[in-house]
């Protein structure tokens, strides 16, 4: 299901190259991305969608049987208990297409992601332990 366009300008238009079922499941992976990182930056990068705050948080792809999420090493190292169910690699995870995602724990790494780069930037993000 890989889109065949390349040169993505914005989020938006690489969604819309998708089928329709497809595009619902892309959108609601951005919109827990956007909540769990108001302040971040949208933008393509590799040609999939991505956030930045303070340097690159997460990217997001679609595949034929897959929704390609791509917090970082970092963040699948973290998380690593969680997302043993799923396949992926070091910085990648493959949720399946026939399933939900899980949203909360993808909420949990965004925010992870969050902390660690404005922790290297020097900010303070606000979280209370």
């Amino acid at each position: 299901m890989e889109s065949n366009k390349a040169g993505f300008v914005s989020t938006d238009e690489y969604i819309a190259t998708f089928p329709e079922d497809i595009q619902k499941i892309l959108e609601e992976l951005r919109g827990t991305i956007k909540a769990a990182a108001p302040g971040a930056e949208e933008k393509i990068s590799y040609q999939m969608p991505a956030f930045a705050l303070k340097g690159n948080l997460v990217y997001f792809a679609a595949f034929k049987n897959h929704i390609g999420f791509y917090p970082t090493s970092s963040g699948t190292e973290a998380f690593k208990k969680e997302l043993s169910i799923y396949d992926g690699s070091k910085g990648t995870v493959r949720f399946p297409i026939d399933k939900p995602l899980p949203l909360k724990l993808i909420s949990r790494i965004v925010k992870f992601r969050v902390a660690e780069n404005l922790k290297k930037a020097g900010i303070k993000s606000g979280k209370r332990k």
